[in-house]
């Protein structure tokens, strides 16, 4: 029986990684597309013997829709793309081309394969912007930043190409996905990257605002398992909200984590809380998370070196890097 071929496009990132991990495990043959901007070879390094993956290095950018590795699949995860906040606001045109244009040429691309099954987009709850909790999937859309509105552009672009190609389409719009591999490099971001590296280092936690904040944090074995039911699903047109659906504080992360802590000002355009209204994932795909915050954040305890080539962020260089932020975010002057 031949096996079912998936592409993943960014797939030596983080989600993507974990993504290949469980379709190899599924018997697939999966064909990566990366540039290795934030994906790395190391997060696929599990697999390099294994005969069904197949790492294409390439931009998505600088595709023409007429690749051979386009021809006969059966499925796209399409997660490659330019994450991040700040550099969306000082680069807007680097988010819209990556995440926009790129979009695009793997739609065409996907018109390529006569056997097409599932196109499945990995969207951002970014786009409902400062949201009413839980947030289901028809909140109102409101991106507060460049990156938000590239994410969401690219959701819709895929949308319609279903209705007027009938490119077989869901969107899954991710919350606050956690988990090993989890982005370590580059700009400032993303809470886990920031406070592993400082406990590391033997650091205090640098707490935005109070702390009391929470976030709808999914592990990323959860996530990917979402990714795969939605791709396998009978649905088709669908767009799904994300999250565990039970928000966690920062101050409960770092009780888990132990350590001291120091406090910046809290940021505009940040919500105090994320919660994702999972009913509809849930009832459509039979699927639910299974790894609690707790049992998540120790398994990333247990591979905390990981994070030894992590940039060391505190007060000072947290407050450079988010200079941009606070000029063009705070609506208040």
């Amino acid at each position: 029986m031949k096996k079912k071929i998936a592409i993943v496009t960014g797939g030596a990132g983080f989600i993507g990684s974990h993504l290949v991990d469980l379709l190899l495990k599924k018997k697939f043959a999966v064909r990566v597309i990366d540039n290795f901007s934030g994906g790395r070879k190391k997060n696929l390094s599990l697999h390099k013997k294994n005969p069904d993956l197949k790492i294409i290095n390439k931009d998505i950018t600088n595709l023409n829709g007429n690749e051979k590795f386009f021809e006969n699949v059966d499925y796209i995860f399409h997660f490659a793309g330019k994450g991040d906040i700040v550099p969306s606001i000082e680069n807007p045109e680097d988010y819209l081309t990556t995440n926009v244009s790129g979009t695009l040429k793997i739609l065409i691309g996907s018109r390529k394969s006569t056997k097409l099954k599932k196109f499945i987009y990995a969207a951002s709850s970014s786009c409902y912007g400062l949201a009413k909790t839980p947030t289901n999937e028809n909140h109102p859309i409101n991106p507060e930043y460049p990156y938000a509105l590239s994410k969401y552009m690219g959701e819709m672009l895929c949308h319609h190409w279903q209705k007027i190609y009938n490119i077989p389409v869901n969107s899954i719009r991710i919350f606050n996905a956690y988990g090993p591999r989890v982005k370590t490099t580059g700009v400032y971001g993303a809470v886990f990257g920031v406070f592993l590296k400082q406990k590391l280092s033997n650091k205090p936690f640098t707490v935005v605002g109070t702390g009391k904040q929470k976030r709808d944090f999914l592990y990323v074995t959860d996530v990917a398992d979402a990714f795969y039911r939605c791709a396998i699903s009978k649905y088709v047109g669908h767009i799904y909200n994300l999250g565990a659906g039970k928000p966690n504080s920062i101050n409960k992360l770092i009780k888990i984590i132990k350590g001291n802590k120091i406090y910046l000002p809290k940021r505009p355009g940040e919500p105090d809380i994320t919660h994702a209204d999972i009913t509809k994932i849930s009832k459509h795909l039979n699927w639910k998370p299974k790894v609690s915050f707790e049992k998540g954040v120790k398994n990333m305890l247990e591979c905390i070196s990981e994070w030894d080539d992590a940039p060391l962020w505190d007060k000072k260089t947290i407050k450079l890097a988010t200079k941009t932020w606070f000029k063009y975010m705070n609506k208040n002057g």
